[in-house]
């Protein structure tokens, strides 16, 4: 677990857990930091964090388990509802999501410095509530009879976050505000196949994932305009100029309008997604 380390400092600590390769011990350590850093064990120091993570030989990042298999979204197999096997592979991709999204959370904290105190508190909030979310998903794959890595999975998420690691605006343009919201688009209808399914306590999960994730898009909301407003750029052209540069996929609806207004979407954002 990331805090058996020496790490007193936020980012440099974020960093160890970002490389821990066990997906249960990566969860847990996420969330014994979030508290060290409520009590004021962990302080941010923006400066020595810094010198303290060019110093440092950086292990595989992100750190994962030999298991899941990763494969192109192509290949990952659609199984149906009215088997146990056919909605733990729903419940497995859904888990491998969260796995991902700690991961991002956690790089969003250590990759990127100078940024205010608020937007680190932020983001460890965020990687706290997907490790909640991941044992959620975890405990609940488990009681059907499986474990996380039966099943291949694709690295979509990752592959952006990847892709955008040398720019912060990119980074929240396109992560949280693009691919974490098509979340908010996609879970109402994975719920309620779920609960169909007669599986009530999946969907019961997934109603804590919608409402938390509705936070974390606004999180992202809340700092991509924060750093156009400071580059001084217009949010929806500078949007739309890096999704082209980016290669960031496609929005297709139905969409979450309710969600994603929650989450900070202006009227006119939601109305260009409307006549793409």
């Amino acid at each position: 677990m990331c805090l058996q380390q020496p790490f007193v400092e936020l980012r440099l600590a974020a960093l160890n857990c970002l490389a821990e390769p066990d997906a249960l011990l990566k969860s847990k350590a996420v969330s014994a930091l979030a508290l060290s850093w409520q009590s004021g064990e962990i302080q941010l120091d923006l400066i020595r964090s810094s010198e303290s993570i060019l110093a440092t030989e950086l292990r595989a990042i992100p750190g994962r388990p030999e298991k899941p298999e990763l494969v192109p979204p192509l290949l990952v197999k659609r199984r149906a509802m009215n088997t146990i096997a056919g909605r733990a592979a729903l419940v497995h991709a859904l888990t491998h999501i969260e796995f991902n999204a700690i991961n991002l959370a956690l790089d969003a904290i250590w990759r990127f410095s100078d940024m205010p105190k608020s937007y680190y508190a932020n983001w460890l909030q965020v990687a706290a509530e997907e490790a909640h979310h991941f044992n959620l998903l975890n405990g609940h794959l488990q009681y059907l009879g499986f474990h996380y890595g039966d099943f291949a999975a694709h690295n979509s998420l990752w592959e952006m976050v990847d892709r955008t690691k040398l720019n912060i605006l990119a980074r929240m343009a396109l992560v949280p505000r693009t691919m974490e919201a098509r979340g908010l688009d996609a879970l109402p209808a994975l719920r309620e196949k779920l609960a169909q399914a007669g599986d009530l306590q999946a969907a019961k999960i997934l109603d804590i994932t919608l409402r938390d994730e509705v936070g974390h898009v606004a999180i992202g909301n809340t700092w991509f305009n924060y750093l156009c407003n400071e580059q001084g750029l217009s949010p929806l052209p500078t949007f739309e100029r890096l999704c082209v540069e980016y290669s960031a996929p496609k929005l297709r609806g139905p969409f979450n309008l309710e969600a994603r207004r929650k989450a900070g979407f202006t009227e006119a954002e939601l109305e260009q997604l409307l006549v793409l």
